[in-house]
């Protein structure tokens, strides 16, 4: 536990560096473009079968269920509901940070171990600024436009299933679901998503900054940085759900 704590303090420690180095020159927008890419285009194949597979296991799942009550027709609802607040956005962070936090700490672990970072210190270039604040821009940018289009998915496979177990109509369906979301739906859903998207740049960036020593290193530093921030998405989706209640409701 005292572990823990102390790696929660040096992670704040490392995030609030963010913030003053976001707004000082130069600006890395080649870097930033790069990461945008393999954050965001490169997750979308996987985003796509996890979205889509998602809407159509929470209705094959439900469907009994509505069909003994007699309530099939809020399943689409049911369905839009559960994925925008919570299944869409959580689920598609922690994917994610399987795949991205996890090559962010492999990544610059391995330019630490092999002396790169300190070559780019030599060389009048802040390793921080290079290689930080990129990765974590292109994560709280590329983040939102993923569970987005993974929700969008999610109800497409919904319909689906209603559509081939039920027969109901592609206007039924889009009917119900958009007259059952609002904004205090929408908005919590997808502005959590920024700060997770936060969360899994700056844990991977951290812990490659943490390896040291040999190789063996850098795949600890990969699987702490993927551990390590699912574990802060779920802290933090708590957090944000409970202000988002307070708000919203």
């Amino acid at each position: 536990m005292k572990r823990f704590f102390v790696q929660v303090h040096e992670i704040s420690v490392f995030s609030l560096r963010f913030f003053k180095e976001l707004f000082i020159p130069p600006y890395e927008v080649g870097e930033f473009a790069g990461h945008l890419e393999n954050f965001g285009l490169r997750s979308l194949p996987l985003v796509s079968v996890i979205g889509l597979l998602m809407g159509l296991i929470l209705s094959l799942q439900t469907k009994p269920t509505f069909t003994r009550f007699g309530a099939e027709s809020f399943l689409p609802a049911m369905v839009a509901i559960s994925v925008v607040r919570e299944l869409g956005p959580v689920i598609t962070a922690l994917v994610v940070a399987g795949r991205v936090s996890s090559g962010i700490g492999a990544e610059i672990g391995s330019m630490k171990v092999t002396e790169q970072v300190d070559a780019l210190e030599v060389s009048s270039v802040d390793p921080y600024r290079f290689l930080v604040v990129p990765r974590v821009l292109a994560g709280i940018i590329a983040l939102p436009l993923l569970t987005a289009y993974a929700d969008l998915l999610a109800v497409v496979g919904a319909f689906a299933t209603m559509y081939t177990l039920g027969g109901m109509s592609w206007e039924l369906f889009m009917t119900s679901t958009v007259t059952s979301l609002s904004i205090a739906d929408i908005v919590p859903g997808i502005g959590k998503t920024f700060f997770f998207g936060f969360v899994i740049s700056i844990v991977g960036s951290y812990f490659g900054f943490k390896a040291e020593g040999g190789t063996a290193s850098v795949g600890k530093a990969a699987t702490s940085a993927v551990v390590f921030s699912s574990f802060m998405i779920l802290i933090t989706d708590f957090v944000l759900v409970k202000v988002g209640i307070l708000i919203f409701e």
